[in-house]
Parts: C-alpha cells; structure tokens; sequence
C-alpha cells in the first residue's frame, strides 16, 4: 500500500532521512521509532507531501505521490497527531466534518458519518455538541481519531496520537485503537518514542537512527533477534519480558479445578483431590472466588471459606498478554491463575511456569 524507494530529505548540510526504503502491506500497522532527531516524524510528513523528499519517491497503492495533486492526497489520508489540533471555535461534530464537507458529501451524509464515528470510538452522542475546552485529554484524542477516519480513507498516518496523555489514559486509547483496527484494517503508519506501544500496535516496527533505518522487522523478531548492538540496547535488557506483551493468554490455558457455591465442604474436598485450592463457581459457571483446602476443613460452607477479594481481582481474560497475567501473579503471590471469558464464566487456568517458558521461546 505505502512504498519508500531511497528517501532522502535534508535540511541544508543536515541529513534528516538518509535514503530509506520500505513497504507497509495493505491492512497493517508499521511504527516508527527511533531516538529524538532520528527522522521518523520527517518519514510521515512526506508520505502524505507535507514536507517534500529531496530525492527517491514515495507510492501510495502503486501511484507516484510527486505526481498526485497534494490537496487531493491530503484528503485522502487521516491524519493524528499528539497536539489533536481540534478547531476550538468549532464543535465536536463540526471538527469531525471537515474533510468530509470540503469533498462535499450531502449533509445527511456527514451527521450518519459523525454519529457512527463517535460510536467507534466509545462517546455517547452528546459529545457532538461540545466544545474541545469542554474535553478531557483523553476525549481530544478520541475525536482527533475520528477526524482522520471521517472520510474513510484507507490510510492514517498517526504522530505520538496518544502522546499527551496520563498512562492510564493511553492504556484505554490503545486498547480502542486496537479494537477499531481489528474491524477497519487500514494501512496505518505511526510514529512514537514508547517502545510498548510500539510492540503492543505494530504489526511491523521500523527502527530507525540517525535518518538510517536499522531494522524492519515484526515485534517478535525485533525483541529475539536485534540485528545490532543498538537495537539490543534501544529495546533493552528486559526484551524476553516485552515479548510476553505480543502473546495472549488464550493459548496456555489449562483445565482448572473448579466447585459450585453450593458444595459442602466435604464435597468440596473431595473434589480437590490433591491440589491446595478450587476455584468458586456459580451455577452458570460464572468465577465467584477461590477456597483454599485448609479453610475448607474447618469452614461450615463454602462461602466461609471463600477468599475475600473480588473474582475481577483474581482473574485474568483469556485476551489478555502474558504481561498483565504474569503482572497480576506477581501482585498477587499467585503461581496460578483463573482465566474467564467477556462473560466472566471460568475456561481453566494459567500457570507461573508457562509464562516463564514463554519468555525464553524464540530467545537466541
């Protein structure tokens, strides 16, 4: 979809793009990174001719952008940026029609598109109405988002989009981009300074230095297999721990011991066999808690027995990374935890030793 043939751009005597080449498939998400300075928000800017290459050429979907009217490209690719850039004089939904009205769609049009937009991206449908100084950080960013996707473009160009943000905040955007992409599936290139992130959108990383691109590569090859010295230390120490962030729960899980609330607990003893707790149970196999067998014998029920701490707080979804799950064992002190469905109804469990095998796989 995005093609890059020995792109250069300087700045004088200053080499800002070093003759780069690379190619970001149809549907996928690239992510540039790099050290301040590197060239990376230069790279993007030029993909959609807001700064000019000084040499090499750029295609978007086999067409030399130098040769398509730069208007007409802009408007053609979404566009987000750190800053958000709302139009302050004008209202949610006004900001959020811009693009579509200068390629002027019939007003009916653009209400149906702004409607659906601001559902795609989790806001009730008052928001139309309000100001950006009438919005959190978080919000701004959402409606940036919306802008770039108005007109439907197959492309989105993103810098440091969720940059400006509180880490909780940026957590939830991220998790929503996710989302919307596993639906939109645009090409979509991003720039950003945070290595996580960039493991947990890419579907490639471009790692660039000095203008120079170092290593092309998806976040698994980047985090077993740096090709050099600097990129082993640009993705650090603790790479084999980031790796965890790119797999899921879903495929370590195991069958788990499991009782009703009702059980006695003689019953419930019975049924632990060997193991040192169960996991609680309601009748529709919805995790309740967890009881561990020394309760269990001198309790006079189940729910007497019952660890106090909510079954949100002890489990973990079966979309989650090996990252959160080893985080909330640790948290916990579990070497086991309960994995639930959206439903919260309980599918088995996960283990301390296969996130730790998990993070020497693919290690070399």
């Amino acid at each position: 979809m995005i093609t890059l043939e020995n792109v250069t751009r300087r700045y004088g005597e200053t080499l800002a793009v070093d003759g780069l080449s690379l190619e970001v498939a149809r549907g996928e998400v690239c992510v540039l990174i790099g050290p301040s300075g590197c060239g990376k928000t230069t790279t993007l800017r030029m993909i959609n001719r807001l700064v000019r290459p000084t040499s090499g050429r750029i295609f978007i979907d086999g067409k030399d952008t130098s040769q398509v009217d730069p208007e007409k490209l802009r408007r053609s690719v979404g566009y987000a940026i750190q800053s958000v850039g709302l139009f302050p004089h004008l209202n949610v939904a006004e900001n959020i029609a811009v693009v579509p009205q200068l390629l002027h769609w019939e007003k009916g049009r653009v209400a149906r598109r702004t409607a659906e937009l601001l559902d795609l991206v989790g806001l009730d449908a008052d928001y139309a109405a309000k100001y950006p100084a009438q919005l959190s950080g978080g919000e701004a960013q959402r409606i940036g988002v919306a802008r770039a996707l108005a007109a439907d473009p197959p492309i989105m160009l993103m810098d440091e989009p969720f940059g400006a943000v509180d880490p909780l905040t940026r957590e939830r955007l991220q998790a929503q981009f996710l989302r919307i992409q596993q639906g939109l599936k645009k090409t979509v290139v991003l720039v950003t300074h945070d290595l996580d992130e960039a493991i947990r959108l890419a579907d490639r990383i471009a790692i660039m230095e000095a203008g120079r691109l170092v290593q092309y590569d998806t976040p698994e090859e980047v985090l077993s297999r740096p090709v050099n010295r600097f990129v082993r230390d640009f993705v650090g120490a603790d790479r084999a721990l980031k790796r965890l962030s790119r797999i899921t729960v879903k495929d370590f899980i195991k069958p788990a011991r499991s009782i009703p609330l009702a059980s006695t607990p003689q019953e419930a003893l019975a049924l632990a066999g060997g193991f040192r707790w169960l996991w609680v149970v309601d009748g529709n196999g919805r995790l309740l808690g967890w009881v561990d067998r020394n309760s269990l014998a001198t309790a006079a029920s189940v729910v007497e027995a019952m660890d106090r701490r909510e079954a949100g707080e002890i489990s973990i979804t079966e979309a989650a990374s090996l990252r959160e799950a080893l985080s909330r064992m640790l948290g916990l002190g579990f070497r086991h935890l309960p994995v639930v469905d959206e439903g919260g109804r309980l599918v088995g469990e996960l283990s301390l030793p296969d996130v730790e095998a998990a993070t020497t796989d693919g290690e070399e």
